[in-house]
């Protein structure tokens, strides 16, 4: 007769489970493909650019590269709708990932063909392509994400989402950085459009998402109100929503600032690229799967609200610690410190906040509305990057900066402690729950 397994040993099997099942899987792929575009036109192209002589001011305005995944609410009712000539056959959500797939790695391709120090616009051009088509990426994964997930796997699939979503721009942006020296930029971008192929791999594999509920079919004027006002419309008439949309756009300013803008502070440093590799992207990986970790426990001991607000706070103390590294100059175990406290925050928040925002979707419209809420999540702080970021650093220096953007991040979490208090986090998505099974 055997002997049982240890309780303990018992107890982490049953804890890794949900993480071995299909559809969480399937979100790490997702999450994967989602991540490298960003680290395209984000930290790889801030370096690229910095190292090539752009001014300051000229680099932090391609941050406004990314204000275009801030409107990709505007195209997804398309991708909720129209069906793609020869790829629709496979099914509405898979013919829109590889095509876009197929998008985002022309774009990127074409991005490192162009050359910064010669001709700064076609660089620019292409940034805002790689932006265009990494948005229509992001929309078709995160509604084909929340559609393979099964309710009770939101919390489970969220993180594993953010764990992919790391390990695409991180690898992509270490790969970049490391082939950048002996093989030259343009080689380095056209290797990591490869990236785009684990999110193909997730749609061969899983299939068709069997909790897709495609809209009804109409004609004229009320297919048109269907696709575009009706989305929106079903997400504005519920309790509050205005004060949701509100939180979404302010919860995320100072996280957003200074994310856009470290990559400046540590070449003013004189950090070399093997510790920007070293530290950034190898460290920060690290802690930011710790943070996923802790965050995937923390939302299921805590549950979604007390996580929500937990990780608002936390992302806002992180910030402090970049001030002290641009104050105590360059050192390597502040770097270390500084790093591994904002990936750990952002890794708690990547699982809480996507859950709650995944939680707010109505499956009838998801791309339409996720990509509403996701989009407005980081609006305010890339706009605000993209136009006097890099002046504001000039005139008041980056200890100011950053300790600017910890108070910028207030307002958002003063209104989700007041959203908690008088339980309109609760009355939101139960009435999205209603609409969901209706």
């Amino acid at each position: 007769m055997s002997t049982p397994p240890p309780r303990g040993l018992r107890a982490l099997v049953a804890s890794l489970h949900p993480y071995l099942e299909a559809a969480p899987i399937g979100a790490l792929l997702l999450g994967i493909s989602s991540g490298f575009p960003y680290a395209m036109i984000g930290a790889t192209l801030t370096t690229r650019l910095a190292q090539q002589g752009i001014d300051k001011r000229s680099v932090t305005e391609f941050s406004l590269a990314f204000l275009v995944y801030n409107l990709k609410f505007l195209w997804a009712p398309l991708v909720d709708r129209l069906r793609l000539p020869f790829l629709s056959r496979f099914g509405q959500r898979r013919s829109w990932l590889w095509f876009s797939a197929a998008l985002v790695a022309a774009a990127v391709a074409f991005l490192g063909l162009t050359d910064p120090s010669s001709d700064l616009v076609a660089t620019a051009l292409a940034a805002i392509l790689v932006g265009v088509a990494g948005a229509t990426f992001d929309i078709v994964i995160d509604a084909y994400r929340i559609e393979i997930l099964e309710p009770r796997q939101l919390g489970v699939g969220s993180g594993m989402s953010q764990y992919g979503w790391r390990i695409g721009s991180v690898c992509a942006g270490g790969l970049a950085l490391l082939l950048a020296g002996p093989a030259g930029w343009t080689r380095a971008y056209l290797a990591c459009a490869l990236f785009a192929l684990p999110a193909v791999i997730a749609g061969l594999w899983l299939g068709e998402p069997s909790r897709h509920r495609a809209p009804v079919r109409l004609q004229g004027l009320a297919a048109l109100r269907e696709t575009v006002v009706e989305p929106l419309a079903e997400f504005f008439r519920r309790s509050g929503a205005w004060l949701v949309l509100l939180f979404v756009l302010l919860h995320k300013i100072g996280d957003t600032l200074a994310n856009l803008t470290v990559r400046l502070l540590l070449d003013d440093l004189s950090f070399s690229n093997q510790e920007i590799a070293t530290y950034d992207v190898g460290y920060g990986f690290v802690a930011y799967l710790v943070g996923i970790f802790v965050g995937g426990a923390l939302y299921t001991r805590l549950g979604i609200k007390r996580s929500v607000l937990l990780s608002l706070v936390l992302m806002a103390v992180s910030n402090l610690s970049f001030a002290a590294l641009a104050q105590i100059g360059h050192s390597n175990a502040m770097l270390a410190f500084t790093i591994g406290f904002e990936n750990i925050a952002s890794g708690i928040g990547g699982v809480a906040v996507v859950a709650y925002l995944s939680a707010l979707c109505n499956l009838t419209f998801t791309a339409t509305q996720y990509a509403l809420l996701s989009a407005a999540a980081s609006v305010l702080g890339r706009l605000i990057t993209g136009t006097s970021a890099g002046a504001l650093i000039v005139q008041i220096g980056y200890v100011d900066f950053y300790l600017f953007t910890t108070v910028a991040a207030l307002p958002g979490i003063i209104l989700f402690a007041w959203m908690m208090r008088t339980g309109l986090v609760d009355r939101a998505i139960a009435e999205t729950d209603v609409r969901r099974s209706a």
